[in-house]
């Protein structure tokens, strides 16, 4: 049971007391397990999602079937592209995905409109939201369009080991989140290989020279 769940972000927390006492009320706490589906294409949403704990994936899958990561909703954050498409009354033309069990606290559209008409507090915290993934969003169409994947898919492969030494990930996973094809992915791997960067196993990428992948990640 959560008792204040506007304690949990900046946009509520700096809300009178009387404000975030009523949020408290009307709200509602949510639970999905990893892998549920959050929101998707078609679904108009007529609620703000704040994320308590967890982690959700946001992606677009082109008519031909490619994917692409666009972004992820860290615990604290809230989900600005449902706040676009409630605004707009649009329905989503991404997924959002659960990466983990995740925690939300879903706050009807009426409650949201109102503390954006009254409280500067949470307008600004609306309005930061909107600049992070903003310049998010372009820094995964100037990747896409310009960066060299070489580059790219050493980067990602050193934030998605973190500080161990291996990734978790298929090809095609990998290629979900470079916005690319499998083939190109498999095709830098192979180099990476060669070059005793990583080795490779069903599913399994090990990071065997870390050092090497930092400096090619550099690069850019």
């Amino acid at each position: 049971m959560i008792e204040d769940w506007t304690v949990r972000f900046s946009g509520t927390a700096a809300l009178p007391p009387k404000v975030r006492a009523r949020l408290n009320t009307v709200a509602r706490v949510v639970h999905l397990a990893k892998g549920d589906s959050v929101f998707g294409p078609s679904h108009v949403p007529d609620s703000l999602l704040f994320l308590y704990e967890g982690r959700i994936r946001v992606s677009q899958t082109s008519e031909t079937g490619r994917e692409i990561v666009l972004y992820r909703v860290d615990a604290g954050d809230s989900c600005v592209l449902t706040t676009a498409c409630m605004l707009a009354e649009e329905a989503y033309n991404a997924e959002g995905i659960a990466e983990t069990d995740i925690t939300a606290i879903v706050l009807p559209k009426p409650a949201f409109e109102r503390l954006v008409a009254e409280e500067e507090a949470f307008r600004k915290f609306v309005f930061a939201a909107y600049a992070r993934r903003l310049i998010d969003l372009l820094r995964v169409v100037d990747d896409v369009a310009f960066g060299r994947m070489d580059v790219r898919l050493a980067e990602r492969l050193l934030t998605m080991a973190g500080g161990d030494k291996e990734v978790s990930a298929t090809h095609q996973d990998l290629a979900a989140e470079l916005g690319t094809a499998r083939e190109v992915v498999s095709r830098v791997l192979s180099d990476f290989q060669k070059r005793e960067m990583i080795a490779q196993s069903r599913g399994r990428i090990a990071l065997i020279d870390k050092a090497a992948l930092r400096i090619l990640a550099d690069s850019r």
